[in-house]
Formats: C-alpha cells, structure tokens, sequence
C-alpha cells in the first residue's frame, strides 16, 4: 500500500512538472539526477518518463538526448528549481507512445 501511494504522489509531482516544464531532481541507479520530463506512458503497466537529463552528479551531458526512466527507479523526487523548453528530438508521435501515453509535454 505504501508503495502505491509512493507512485501516486511522484506521478502527481511529474505530471505537475511536465505541465508546467519544471525540471526535477531525484536519485537514478545511486546517481543524482536533474531532468526535464516531457512524457509519462505506461509499459507493461509499469510507469516511466522520457525525460532530457540536464545534469548528472553534478554536471551537464555532453550531448542532449531523450532517455527513458522507470518510476519505480527514481527516488527522493522533488522539483529542482529550474524551467525547460520542450527540446525538438521529442516527437509526442512516436510509436512508442500509441496508446501508452498519459501525459506529455505540449510542443509548439
């Protein structure tokens, strides 16, 4: 049951952040992470998001890309202060999202 609400409560923060293009920080496989989340979906009814990183323990990516985060894997979840623009190699129609997609990122 604890768990459950654990998701409830990060799936609140993440569409909250998604909507509002805020950048959140949480912990990733032992790592501190900030990223800015452009799409939440489902996958074998599990949850994740794709999300640009913008810094990883610490310092920025070389290169920007889109990575894919399972829920269950981020932890210590909060927003880290700082706005994002949908970065263009997001394509809310991509095939991975047809029917999986709960919430996304609006692109201009």
């Amino acid at each position: 049951m604890a768990s459950k609400l654990l998701d409830m409560e990060a799936s609140k923060l993440l569409l909250e952040a998604i909507a509002l293009r805020k950048c959140i920080a949480a912990t990733y496989n032992r790592g501190k992470v900030k990223l800015a989340p452009h799409v939440l979906y489902t996958r074998r009814e599990e949850l994740f998001i794709d999300a640009v990183t913008v810094e990883r323990n610490g310092e920025a990516p070389r290169n920007v890309k889109l990575g894919t985060f399972k829920l269950a894997g981020l932890t210590e979840l909060e927003f880290s202060g700082r706005l994002f623009q949908p970065e263009a190699i997001f394509d809310p129609n991509d095939r991975k999202y047809e029917g999986t997609m709960l919430f996304a990122v609006e692109t201009p």
